[in-house]
């Protein structure tokens, strides 16, 4: 009998091991068929989140081909027919568009450069040197944020006209040079994440304020820089309340204030307008897509250490 016992306990034992192996592989099986299904259902709410947020983008790109007849029509077509290429022709001649153009891309190119550098020296003075009273100041710059445009617009304008900078590009380009506090608030986060150790090893070997901002801040901080540069060229390329107020010669106005010079008494050129508009918006797109890992790094760095 205890043979026999032994001979069943022998014969069951792999068809137990067996099944235990099956029943791990259909769970494993599933487990794997239920990540497939989450990452599926993920990208379907991301692509369709994706398509309404483009939806803006692609029916300025269609509006911009299709002829007056067509733009309003109902139900709407999202498929121009026939497709108007010369609404791009009349959007670069209808008003003087390159000129415009070259208004706006100094305007940005300047801001951009003056607030990379301006705001991470100031950011570099917040987090890397310790001097009485700078976690206070800091706190004053910050506070500038609370400030509405609207408050310091005329004052700002005053002073301005007193200079002699209106109708110049100087309203617009002058003040990036003296930071921006939103900017450098962003970076002396991002600074303070680095360690200290980096910077007192170079005091150690001799290296000044400026060597060491130069060669080890900067180096370590382009994702940051990144985020700053792009906030201020899609900020200055799209303004549009600045200009209107500061410029009225009309070889100074930018491309937002340009247009403007679409509509006329005889109605708005639609057309030609969307045409003009899809062209001012592709290279902030384009800017994007390219830089779109760096931008998300450098935001996603900042603000890891307060």
């Amino acid at each position: 009998m205890n043979a026999g016992v032994k001979k069943m306990t022998g014969e069951t034992l792999p068809m137990t091991l067996q099944a235990i192996n099956i029943q791990a592989k259909r769970a494993q099986r599933k487990r794997k068929t239920l990540r497939l299904l989450q990452r599926l259902l993920t990208y379907a709410v991301l692509i369709l989140l994706s398509l309404i947020f483009a939806t803006p983008f692609l029916w300025l790109l269609s509006t911009s081909l299709k002829p007056p007849e067509q733009i309003f029509k109902l139900p709407p077509e999202w498929i121009p027919d026939p497709f108007t290429w010369s609404n791009y022709t009349k959007a670069v001649t209808a008003i003087p568009f390159f000129l415009y153009l070259k208004n706006t891309m100094y305007i940005a190119i300047f801001n951009v450069i003056a607030s990379v550098i301006s705001c991470s020296l100031v950011a570099y003075g917040f987090s890397m040197i310790r001097w009485p009273g700078r976690d206070v100041i800091f706190m004053v710059v910050v506070a500038t944020l609370m400030i509405p445009y609207a408050v310091i617009l005329i004052p700002t304008f005053i002073i301005f006209s007193k200079l002699g900078w209106v109708n110049t590009p100087n309203p617009l380009t002058i003040p990036a040079l003296t930071g921006n506090a939103f900017f450098i608030f962003l970076l002396r986060q991002f600074y303070m994440s680095i360690p200290e150790d980096l910077s007192d090893a170079a005091r150690i070997d001799g290296a000044s304020e400026l060597q060491i901002y130069w060669h080890i801040i900067l180096r370590l901080s382009r994702p940051a820089l990144a985020v700053v540069a792009l906030f201020t060229f899609m900020w200055n390329w799209n303004d549009f309340l600045g200009p209107l107020v500061y410029l009225s010669k009309k070889e100074t106005l930018t491309l937002a204030i340009g247009l403007y010079g679409f509509q006329s008494r005889a109605g708005t050129q639609w057309g030609p307008l969307m045409a003009a508009a899809t062209i001012m918006v592709s290279p902030i797109v384009a800017l994007f897509f390219v830089t779109q890992k760096t931008f998300i790094q450098g935001i996603t760095l900042t603000g890891i250490k307060g």
